[in-house]
């Protein structure tokens, strides 16, 4: 991980991006301490994949846990079928 004034990134732009694409993360440093990072495409579907299989995930434990409370409805196969009529 790199940690870089912003005023370096606009004079050095290419190099950085060079890096960034092997797969260093670079954070930009800004004033007001707003800082930003930069990271490949590969590594932000990575981390946008775990973080959408840990909200399946907690909607899954969410549900057995409500199943396990009765906080649901049980229908046979034939009362599903009627209800699309």
């Amino acid at each position: 991980m790199l940690a870089v004034k912003s005023m370096d990134v606009r004079e050095n732009f290419k190099s950085f991006c060079d890096k960034v694409f092997k797969g260093e993360t670079l954070i930009i440093s800004r004033p007001k301490n707003e800082n930003v990072v930069m990271m490949s495409e590969t590594e932000y579907n990575e981390i946008m994949k775990a973080k959408r299989n840990a909200e399946y995930l907690a909607m899954l434990d969410k549900s057995i846990e409500e199943a396990k409370t009765g906080g649901f409805v049980a229908k046979t196969i034939n009362e599903l079928e009627d209800c699309e009529s």
